[in-house]
């Protein structure tokens, strides 16, 4: 196992939330990471149709703890892939599944999550080297479809809903079977303070532990 792969499956074995920061800039980076890390966050995602999102990725690695595994979202081109490598990201998020991407994320030593909305499409990823699947868009799939999905997509295969999730639904997507949870406007919307985000995170964090009390947590950093 690459080590971005290593380190993608033991931050979701801390906490399965996954922070999307669609339009952050790179001078709030720091603040609003530590923020993120601070209440128990360790995968963070800049999409690359923020304001200088390579920046920001750097920014967040630079500064952000090893245990913090920083990628981009909203990855549509294979060649974006290096880019990303270069700037110290760690992982790859697509709203899609092209194998292509895939390939180049894998190439480039990042972990990968396709979004797919359906079971072929999904089995599809997996084949072409997905480290985990984003169920994308959640809202419109729900907890029912994700059930429906483990049926025939069972663990160790690592399923992560986006999309619309508040810390009102964390609990139903747990039970039917979600290994983290993507979360975007309900958690970072452009413009917020460090301390709007950290209150954010904060109860997701707390809907996270009640729906998977048997999960451990740490509250620091390994050493």
């Amino acid at each position: 196992m690459h080590p971005s792969e290593q380190l993608l499956h033991q931050a979701l074995s801390h906490c399965g939330l996954i922070a999307i920061l669609r339009g952050l800039q790179p001078h709030e980076a720091e603040a609003i990471g530590h923020a993120l890390y601070d209440a128990g966050f360790r995968v963070i995602e800049v999409p690359l149709n923020s304001p200088d999102p390579l920046r920001s990725i750097r920014l967040l690695r630079d500064t952000l703890p090893a245990d913090a595994l920083i990628g981009a979202g909203t990855v549509l081109q294979p060649e974006s892939c290096a880019d990303i490598a270069a700037a110290g990201g760690q992982l790859v998020v697509m709203p899609h599944s092209d194998a292509a991407v895939i390939r180049a994320a894998k190439t480039a030593g990042l972990a990968c999550a396709p979004g797919v909305a359906t079971p072929t499409e999904a089995f599809a990823a997996l084949a072409a080297g997905a480290d985990v699947l984003k169920m994308f868009p959640a809202e419109a799939l729900g907890p029912v479809g994700l059930k429906a999905w483990r049926a025939v997509l069972r663990p160790p295969v690592a399923i992560v809903p986006v999309g619309g999730i508040t810390p009102d639904a964390v609990a139903p997507y747990v039970a039917a079977g979600a290994s983290g949870l993507g979360l975007g406007s309900a958690l970072y919307r452009p413009g917020d303070s460090a301390q709007q985000v950290a209150q954010q995170a904060e109860a997701f964090v707390h809907a996270w532990q009640a729906a998977t009390p048997t999960k451990p947590f740490p509250s620091h950093a390994p050493t």
